[in-house]
């Protein structure tokens, strides 16, 4: 089926699902002049973004490759007040200090993923410059005459939250979200708002007031334009990037560079190609050729990879991607030929390695034993149970099979920082290092 933009944005957005809606007028305006600005709203609520912000990044990141310039808005001021859409309680409210530290958090990990960098340049703005100081009389007076509440019940993130309770403080947040589109294009030109699908009452309620407020254009053309990609969920039906822990954090404190390569990892056949459209900048030919390379023999799991390797990069860089790789492979075999030799790893590999296992002391002295070790892995409660793990063939060290319960330490190969990686059975590891 023919893609029916004609617009590069449009068509680029409509090849890797990324349109769940778009208002009228879009396409012919991206047709007639690409260098459009378009905003993307970011939640301070944590000091870090995650993996499921990362639809909307790239959303910038394809804008400014195709011509516009990107906005990143950090609602600092609504960050008070807390969006109703897709939530099923209200949320705590945060003080100005923790929004502060957040709003800077997102920032600093903002300028890494786009280009904010010369006049075309994405923008960093805080809608907090505006929402400040402005006074209640004079914003009820002057834009929320324009809404009627009948409009803002019709919304279905409003819907959603009536029967289990919508506070007077949330249900502003729409007209606040308007107004910071009004400002916006006010100040910075903006035209073009881009969300989730869950933000599509809150985005058309924005290109409703710009309407209002500024009138009919006499060529017919809208003022302000909507478009809202579809929310990528998990199996489970939560939004994509959430787990039993909780969020996939894209700061290395809140989830390590080895968790998030794995994250990706683990993503099934039936989920690679959408999150390959959707998460990298790789083209439709690209992603194509590589599902058919990862479809002729897909145990070697080429394409998650090659997501692993692809999104690793761009949120942490080729240095920590690698690091984490060779951990994997040294623990998975996720390596197309094969685990290699863990004796290969360099300090700083062994370093992120002992973040990821339980990793206890390596006994001292010539006389400690294979039993030994196991005991102080924590794999065995007693020497009795040791050697009998050893005798049924179900420990190696530094990957290679042991099987002599008397082994002393020093006949052991030890790792780059003299540490020992204890298996048992084929995947639950142990890392005894020297204090």
């Amino acid at each position: 089926m023919a893609n029916p933009h004609g617009s590069e944005l449009l068509r680029d957005f409509s090849d890797r699902g990324l349109i769940h809606d778009v208002t009228a007028g879009l396409d012919a305006r991206l047709s007639a002049d690409p260098s459009i600005a378009a905003y993307i709203g970011f939640d301070p609520s944590a000091d870090s973004l995650h993996v499921g912000h990362l639809m909307g990044v790239l959303a910038l990141r394809r804008l400014q490759i195709h011509g516009g310039r990107p906005v990143a808005l950090v609602g600092g001021g609504t960050g008070m007040i807390g969006d109703p859409s897709g939530r099923s309680a209200e949320r705590n409210l945060l003080d100005r200090a923790t929004l502060d530290h957040n709003r800077a958090a997102i920032g600093a990990q903002l300028a890494v993923l786009v280009d904010f960098s010369g006049k075309s340049g994405a923008l960093l703005l805080d809608n907090l410059s505006w929402l400040g100081d402005l006074g209640l009389i004079n914003f009820l007076r002057d834009t929320g005459k324009h809404l009627t509440v009948g409009y803002m019940l019709a919304k279905e993130s409003v819907k959603t939250r009536l029967d289990s309770g919508l506070s007077f403080t949330e249900f502003s947040y729409m007209l606040l979200q308007s107004y910071d589109f009004l400002m916006l294009r006010k100040l910075h030109g903006v035209e073009l708002q881009m969300g989730g699908s869950d933000q599509w009452g809150n985005i058309t309620a924005g290109t409703e007031l710009i309407r209002r407020t500024e009138g009919e254009r006499s060529d017919g053309v809208p003022q302000a334009f909507g478009l809202c990609y579809p929310l990528l969920l998990a199996k489970s039906g939560a939004k994509f990037g959430k787990t039993a822990q909780g969020a996939v954090w894209l700061d290395p404190r809140k989830t390590t560079p080895f968790a998030f390569r794995q994250f990706w990892m683990d993503q099934d056949d039936e989920a690679v190609a959408s999150l390959l459209h959707r998460f990298t900048l790789l083209d439709h030919q690209e992603i194509t050729e590589l599902l058919d390379r990862h479809a002729e023999n897909p145990s070697a799991r080429r394409a998650q990879r090659h997501l692993a390797r692809v999104v690793t990069t761009m949120v942490h860089g080729a240095d920590l991607e690698a690091r984490a790789a060779a951990v994997a492979d040294a623990l998975f075999g996720d390596g197309e030929g094969g685990a290699p030799d863990v004796r290969t790893l360099s300090h700083e590999a062994l370093a992120m390695l002992a973040g990821e296992l339980p990793t206890s002391g390596l006994p001292a002295g010539d006389e400690v034993t294979l039993v030994d070790l196991v005991v102080a892995s924590g794999f065995a409660s007693s020497k009795s149970e040791a050697r009998r793990l050893i005798e049924q063939g179900g420990v190696s060290v530094n990957g290679v099979a042991a099987a002599d319960a008397a082994a002393k330490v020093a006949s052991f190969a030890p790792l780059a920082d003299g540490s020992l990686l204890i298996r048992k059975g084929r995947r639950d590891y142990r890392l005894l290092r020297r204090a």
